[in-house]
């Protein structure tokens, strides 16, 4: 069994080359120029761990896991272009390098490389693997449209943003979870508990992601709290501060999240804490965290070969970066 840190390093091997053509580099040159910027590679590796899981990595694995993290940088240079975005990983995003109608046919081009790579694996396992893949491919674009849509909203319930992270984070990790358990050869209950591993765990990352940008400490986090309010992006913290505040507070959060004042970190973080968005963001990340291991729990495997997926869950979950 390999830890994540290892199957990392052994990813990093197989990926970090050239994807694409030579010829025609004003397409393909931007597209390469991306993938150099690294990543934390969570889901190529899921997928991988999901596999070890049932048994020994199998090489019809790294072609899927290679598709997965393809596609997942296929969507980021997508997202960039709709976020505006000018920088991406302390590097310039690939529609400010270059231009907008070249980053999106490089995008294009990823997600069909994407594909030639998930088509390399055995015959036997194609079918319900692309269903998958694809059914994961959809709901991502789902959730990032209705990401958008909120953009134009003054004001979503919980629940909804709670649908739209598990489309955009959550089920393209659910996914590779799921993909690695199907070609390890485990039955459709085992797969069924790591997509929901998978799921739990997206959620539970998304609220410390959330967390750490109000409240993280910025030696540790490597940036000055409080972007996501700067931006005035909604997140799990805004969306149960306006539930959970006096109408005073609730009225004044608005107002601060609507204009951009020299202070509007502070006061918003002041009126987080008094209304205890702090200390519930912690409970419901420890609930999603805890609904991710019930299920790694209740896959048919030995508990030796769990550990290396529990970690990555704990490491995940409670990091402060």
């Amino acid at each position: 069994m390999f830890s994540f840190e290892e199957l990392v390093d052994q990813f990093a091997d197989r990926f970090n080359r050239r994807h694409f053509p030579e010829t025609l580099p004003s397409l393909y040159q931007p597209a390469e120029y991306f993938l150099g910027m690294g990543g934390k590679r969570i889901r190529p590796v899921m997928c991988l761990m999901g596999n070890e899981l049932f048994d020994t990595i199998h090489p019809d694995t790294w072609q899927a896991a290679m598709a997965i993290e393809l596609f997942h940088n296929f969507t980021l240079i997508h997202d960039d272009i709709m976020d505006r975005a000018p920088l991406r990983r302390g590097m310039q995003t690939v529609h400010e390098k270059f231009n907008e109608p070249t980053a999106l046919l490089a995008g294009d081009v990823m997600m069909v490389t994407a594909y030639e790579y998930l088509s390399k694996v055995n015959a036997m396992h194609s079918p319900m693997l692309f269903a998958v893949f694809n059914k994961a491919a959809k709901e991502v674009c789902e959730g990032q449209q209705m990401d958008m849509d909120f953009e134009k909203r003054s004001e979503i319930t919980l629940d909804e943003y709670m649908q739209m992270i598990v489309l955009k984070t959550s089920v393209l990790l659910a996914a590779s979870a799921q993909m690695g358990a199907m070609l390890g050869g485990s039955g459709a209950g085992n797969q069924e508990h790591l997509y929901q591993f998978g799921k739990n765990l997206g959620i539970a990352f998304q609220i410390q992601d959330d967390y750490l940008d109000a409240f993280g400490d910025p030696a540790k986090f490597g940036k000055l709290p409080g972007g996501d309010i700067r931006a005035n992006k909604k997140t799990f913290l805004t969306i149960r501060a306006l539930e959970a505040a006096t109408a005073a507070q609730r009225r004044e959060l608005l107002r601060l999240l609507e204009g951009d004042t020299e202070d509007k970190v502070a006061k918003v973080l002041r009126i987080f804490a008094d209304s205890g968005v702090e200390t519930w963001a912690k409970s419901l990340k420890d609930k999603y965290l805890n609904l991710a291991l019930k299920h790694l729990e209740d896959a048919a495997v030995v508990s030796s070969r769990k550990r290396p997926l529990e970690e990555l869950a704990l490491f995940l979950v409670r990091r402060e970066y």
